[in-house]
């Protein structure tokens, strides 16, 4: 039987604090209370001196505070429970099944929360919600308290229709395909009682233990019906292509190009040679891709925690999508359109303290003759489609230390006809990196 999970997002809802949360065991012999003490000590030992979790929602947004103070209230129940969790137990996708209604017709400080200034959906914020909500999945699914379930990447969030800010919004989620220890979590949304969602996501958690940090075993999926065991072949193909790229210690930077991409890379290199030698006699309307850097740099403090006591990723990647749209935006000089997230690897966390440096270049500028798969630009002619890439780099000036922490890329457009300047490579690994996102874009000359 379906467990869907529905929530209705106000702006100005509260949710209830958790009080004496350890009486529930109480209600269970001694033995069983004795048999659920670790799970409550691993759970709980930071709250003498830290502020409660719950504390943590509060500084983000009202839906972001409504999924963290359900799945803490679940963790606690799950751990409050005599009954042990059966992590080999198979679990439908509709047992993770999990909604959220964004009240937009009639909450209107909601919907100002999430109104940019041009009256359009603020994807930053959006994005937020996108890693709260797959987390509440992830825990849906596995169900153990003890085992602590993190981002580990984000393979795309496509958007392919228009958002109504008059009419409310459903997001909602499950659990796709599951192998030892990750599983693939699919996400969209959705004008209510529209059919077509206007945004799909794909994200990839890992589930470690609590204290040694190891992956751990995580109960399998049970497809159910034609289109779930769909989904879980093709969550299986995504997975076998990045345990592939592990395997061989390949990742976006370093992993052997195809001989045809290492061909226009040289290409690339080689038209920015007089850029870079001859600057006075070179294509005026070119520029070189270090020239679109910009950066910010912040100390990530307490408010930005998630239940885990280190920063939320959808903090990282609002910070990281902000970034972005200034760095298109600066670049064109018109309005930047979000068109998708095309690859987000979290490779180290972010704790409370660190000094993080976001650093934004474009990697990829290129004008399409036509549009055929972006709704607000089908039927323009001469598009520029724009792809940043930010990274995001804990720095400790201390021990003269910094680290790559996280990576983004987010690709915009603006409206047809606009002019842009032609991004060429300041060396071969920008070469590279600029021409396989060509690669993925279908050009390769």
């Amino acid at each position: 039987m379906s467990t869907t999970r529905k929530i209705c997002a106000r702006g100005l809802s509260s949710s209830s604090t958790i009080r004496n949360v350890l009486h529930h065991c109480g209600n269970h012999s001694k033995v069983q209370q004795q048999g659920r003490i670790n799970s409550w000590q691993r759970m709980f030992s930071t709250l003498e001196t830290l502020p409660p979790l719950i504390y943590a929602s509060k500084h983000k947004g009202p839906i972001v505070d409504q999924l963290w103070t359900l799945r803490l209230q679940a963790k606690q129940k799950a751990a409050a429970s005599p009954d042990p969790i059966d992590m080999k137990r198979p679990r439908p996708p509709s047992e993770s099944m999990t909604k959220i209604t964004y009240d937009f017709e009639s909450d209107d400080f909601l919907k100002e929360q999430y109104c940019n200034p041009f009256g359009g959906l603020r994807f930053g914020k959006v994005l937020e919600d996108l890693d709260a909500l797959a987390g509440n999945i992830a825990f849906s699914h596995v169900q153990d308290p003890t085992v602590n379930i993190v981002t580990a990447s984000v393979d795309r969030i496509r958007l392919s229709g228009a958002v109504d800010m008059d009419r409310n919004q459903q997001l909602s989620g499950k659990v796709t395909f599951v192998g030892s220890s990750s599983m693939e979590i699919r996400m969209q949304c959705k004008g209510d009682g529209e059919d077509d969602p206007w945004m799909e996501a794909y994200f990839t958690f890992v589930a470690v233990d609590s204290t040694t940090k190891k992956p751990m075993k995580i109960p399998p999926l049970d497809p159910q019906t034609w289109l779930e065991k769909d989904q879980f072949e093709a969550g299986q193909r995504r997975a076998n292509v990045r345990k592939e790229a592990r395997r061989k210690g390949q990742n976006f930077e370093t992993a052997p190009l195809d001989p045809e991409i290492e061909k226009v890379a040289v290409q690339l290199n080689d038209d920015a040679g007089p850029l870079k030698n001859i600057p006075s006699l070179a294509n005026p309307n070119a520029m070189l891709m270090e020239q679109t850097r910009l950066q910010n740099c912040e100390i990530a403090q307490p408010q930005t925690a998630n239940l885990a006591h280190q920063i939320f990723g959808g903090f990282l990647m609002r910070r990281a999508f902000d970034l972005a749209y200034a760095t298109t935006y600066l670049f064109a000089g018109c309005r930047p359109r979000f068109m998708e997230v095309d690859q987000v690897a979290f490779t180290m966390p972010v704790s409370v303290g660190d000094l993080t440096n976001f650093q934004s270049q474009i990697v990829y500028a290129n004008v399409h003759d036509t549009i055929t798969d972006f709704h607000l630009y089908q039927g323009q002619a001469n598009v520029p489609i724009i792809s940043v890439e930010v990274q995001a780099w804990v720095v400790q000036p201390a021990i003269s230390s910094a680290k790559l922490s996280n990576k983004f890329v987010y690709t915009f457009a603006v409206d047809g006809g606009t002019e842009i300047r032609k991004i060429l490579p300041g060396n071969m690994e920008q070469a590279r990196k600029m021409a396989t996102h060509l690669a993925n874009r279908g050009i390769t000359g």
